[in-house]
């Protein structure tokens, strides 16, 4: 039966407001005062936030191709390989998404966000990205690289050699996709996510943002606008990058 888009839009929401509020959860857990998890590191944020994405992508993947990402959603277009006029309803679905996530966060863990009014930085830090040492050409620079590795590995997912062949019709890997997903999301946290956060999605990251600046967050701090843009901005140069390599190379074996 074919999904509507309006239902694909529907499972990219629900699909990014579980990667959020899995993603961000995680961040809290780590984070906030007098929390079980508090203190557990980066190892535990990146493995949660590959299972993160692992949740949203069994949500979404087999109705919508869970996308939850609006720098994959682009990339693929430039690629050939999703349909221009979705693009702009899977944004909107995504970016509602995270918003939606990030509300939750905060709602799950109130009780620990107002113990924490001694360090807005932590809490800022629930919600959205910042670098560790600010300079903006390096920063944009490690978000368009961690971006670009991702959604060409995305690609890379879907092309000939990485998908069997049932009665010579391709077939891909349907919700067995979402393992080698996390493994890429896991990784790129590990080595590649330190500098900046690795936000890579601007659903991740300036949705939660706009959360952040309106929830009423005792002891919080400005939400970071005169950084937001590299987060959402680099992510979608990177696809783009993205899409020109994969052009060049699997679209044309």
């Amino acid at each position: 039966m074919e999904v509507s888009l309006f239902m694909k839009c529907v499972f990219e929401f629900l699909g990014t407001l579980a990667l959020v509020l899995l993603g961000d959860g995680v961040c809290a857990a780590c984070t906030l005062n007098k929390s079980k998890a508090q203190g557990a590191g980066w190892i535990v944020i990146t493995l949660g936030w590959g299972f993160a994405v692992m949740a949203g992508v069994f949500i979404a993947g087999p109705y919508s191709g869970a996308h939850l990402n609006p720098a994959v959603s682009l990339g693929l277009a430039l690629g050939g390989l999703f349909p221009w006029g979705d693009v702009l309803p899977y944004v909107v679905a995504q970016m509602l998404g995270g918003f939606a996530g990030a509300v939750l966060v905060y709602a799950f863990y109130a009780d620990h966000f107002a113990a924490t009014a001694d360090n807005p930085d932590g809490m800022l830090g629930c919600f959205c990205t910042m670098p560790a040492i600010e300079h903006k050409p390096i920063n944009f620079f490690s978000e368009f690289i961690a971006t670009f590795v991702l959604v060409f590995l995305i690609m890379a997912l879907g092309s000939r050699g990485n998908v069997a062949a049932v009665g010579g019709v391709p077939v891909g890997l349907g919700g067995v996709g979402a393992f080698p997903v996390t493994a890429v999301i896991m990784s790129l946290g590990m080595s590649l996510g330190a500098t900046t956060g690795y936000a890579m999605n601007p659903a991740r990251d300036l949705s939660p943002r706009l959360a952040h600046a309106i929830l009423p967050i005792k002891g919080k701090r400005n939400s970071g606008w005169g950084y937001s843009w590299i987060p959402a901005l680099a992510p979608l140069c990177g696809a783009a990058f993205a899409a020109a390599i994969y052009l060049i190379t699997f679209a044309q074996i």
